[in-house]
């Protein structure tokens, strides 16, 4: 594409036709604030804080607005600043600035260029206020419309990146608020649970709902035993939390920290990951070979599981009957692991730290209590895990490197990489080619499933079957895979569907970043990156070698989808009307 050239604040800029001013102005080592603005999802100039100045005065939003050859723009003269100064104040007038009692206080994209531009309680303009009325009615979160800035990142994330588009702008004027159609409450409509509205919000306006002060409760109880596990993805976001580059791998600090929060055990999700291989892996190979119903599509994301019971009911037999990692992991964890240590699995207080605010809805759902009681009791996000270590006052950073507890805190390289697109599948294939083949694969690396793609497709010869392969990030990725099969143009055997972008490590209840971040940054690719390096570094990275698993098996499971196995680890689904 053809360059133009533009003066930004007197400095000369090369960039492509068609680039908009803040585009140009990054590459001027620029950056304009902004706060309705998401890159190709939110570009809708509503907030008008990226105004800039285009020449003689004149004011326009430089997120849409495209470079001309010879513009001038200047982005920090004393009118365009004082032009934002006024629009926040414009916003903090309708705005519930009760900011010290706010789960995003000090992290709230708004407090902080109120900060920058030196907005402060004084002279601020007074009027009507939209009363702080909370939507509770999901299971996993909270919406506090007071708190809202009408930016409509949440809608945007619902409708374009998912495809369900429950929430958006009702009414109209002053009396505008996001909400669900024909104001239900968020639980009465089709909500999957994903929490992408939360991972963009910029205020506190949404959040999810804490399980924090019940899991202190239960560590206080000297009469429970309280066993926590730790989803892959955690580990390659929680450091973000404290300070650490996006990318970096804070395993041993996490463990440490569990443990000085006084968790009993602290165990590794990896080794419910390892299990579901073995339980997936035999249940495709047993519909391969016997006329089961294929594809078969993974069931490890509760909110694609969700998404799947309201939008495709009749797919519903495709889903793999196998629990997720967090709940076989639960699962395990009353039964196997309350009988090795003689244990009462009604003192078991079972614990997951997950990116996922779909884990909150999935512990409540039907089936998921094989031992009598809730598989897992409570689940907390990366996000709540990292409050609860402030809350305590450890210094995150200052901690050392420890490992997991065992015999569940085992994993394999195979187990970590779900927490990516395409990890579930890779993890599979491996222990199914060698199933299949009897033969031990020289390379381990599926490279074809890897990758940020939203929608991936593959084929592998297997001895003398060729299995053909897809996996999808985002439920309107998953949307057009599943309309494909459905129409006879696309032919599967395995499909894996990750709810969210980028799979777990892009999960709703991961560290928020800023806008700008979001927008430069390769955020889901970084933290990927933590996992797959984990697992090349990992000494075992097939999950049917995990001894373990294979201890499990052998003294009390028998063989993967036995009678046993499948009471505790298997489960169904059901079909669900679609309500929005």
């Amino acid at each position: 594409m053809e360059n133009i050239t533009i003066k930004i604040n007197g400095i000369d800029v090369s960039a492509p036709a068609g680039s908009t001013i803040l585009e140009a102005a990054r590459l001027a080592h620029i950056e304009i604030p902004t706060l309705c603005f998401l890159k190709e999802i939110n570009e809708i100039a509503a907030c008008r804080i990226c105004t800039v100045d285009i020449g003689g005065g004149k004011l326009a939003a430089s997120c849409v607005y495209p470079i001309n050859a010879g513009m001038e723009i200047w982005t920090n003269t004393p009118n365009v600043r004082d032009y934002r100064k006024k629009t926040l104040q414009l916003i903090l007038s309708n705005h519930d600035r009760s900011c010290l009692s706010c789960v995003r206080s000090g992290d709230c994209e708004l407090q902080t260029l109120c900060k920058e531009l030196g907005v402060d309680s004084e002279n601020l303009y007074d009027g009507d206020k939209t009363p702080s009325t909370l939507d509770e009615s999901a299971t996993h979160m909270v919406r506090d419309n007071s708190k809202c800035i009408l930016c409509r990142r949440c809608s945007s994330m619902c409708e374009k990146v998912q495809g369900i588009g429950v929430i958006g702008p009702n009414q109209r004027g002053f009396a505008t608020f996001i909400g669900s159609p024909f104001e239900m409450g968020l639980g009465e409509t089709s909500c999957v649970s994903c929490g992408q509205c939360i991972a963009v919000c910029p205020t506190g306006a949404l959040y999810e709902k804490s399980s924090i002060q019940e899991v202190v409760a239960a560590i206080a109880d000297s009469g429970k035993h309280v066993l926590v596990q730790t989803a892959p993805a955690v580990r390659a976001a929680l450091g973000e939390e404290f300070g650490f580059p996006i990318g970096t791998n804070v395993e041993g600090k996490m463990v440490a920290a569990l443990r000085r929060l006084g968790f009993d055990n602290v165990f590794d999700t990896n080794f419910g990951a390892d299990l579901t291989i073995l339980e997936e892996a035999h249940e495709f190979i047993h519909r391969v070979q016997h006329g089961g119903v294929l594809p078969m599509i993974t069931s490890c994301s509760p909110g694609w599981i969700k998404y799947c019971e309201h939008y495709f009911p009749e797919m519903t037999e495709n889903l793999s009957s196998c629990k997720s990692p967090q709940q076989m992991f639960g699962a395990i964890a009353k039964s196997y692991y309350a009988e090795k240590m003689g244990l009462n699995p009604e003192d078991i207080v079972s614990v997951s730290v997950m990116p996922c605010t779909a884990k909150k809805f999935e512990i409540g759902r039907d089936n998921q209590a094989a031992s009598g009681s809730p598989d897992v009791d409570y689940t907390i996000t990366t996000r709540e895990l990292a409050r609860m270590i402030k809350q305590a006052g450890l210094r995150f950073e200052s901690l050392p490197d420890e490992s997991f507890d065992i015999p569940l805190g085992i994993g394999t390289g195979a187990g970590v990489i779900f927490g990516a697109t395409g990890g579930v599948m890779e993890a599979a294939l491996r222990t199914a080619v060698e199933t299949l083949t009897g033969e031990e694969l020289q390379k381990l690396e599926f490279n074809d499933v890897r990758g940020m793609e939203g929608i991936k497709e593959a084929s592998y010869e297997i001895g003398d079957l060729k299995v053909n392969v897809a996996v999808a990030s985002g439920l309107i990725n998953a949307r057009d895979l599943l309309n494909r099969v459905k129409s006879g143009e696309a032919d599967y055997h395995f499909i894996e569907i990750m709810g969210c972008l980028g799979g777990c490590i892009g999960g709703g209840g991961q560290p928020q970043q800023p806008g700008y971040v979001r927008n430069t940054t390769d955020i889901r690719g970084l933290r990927a990156k933590v996992l797959y390096d984990s697992d090349a570094g990992s000494k075992i990275r097939k999950s049917h070698e995990n001894p373990a698993i294979k201890e499990l098996y052998s003294t009390y499971l028998g063989e993967p989808g036995s009678e046993k196995a499948h009471h505790l680890l298997h489960t169904t689904y059901v079909k669900r009307k679609i309500n929005s």
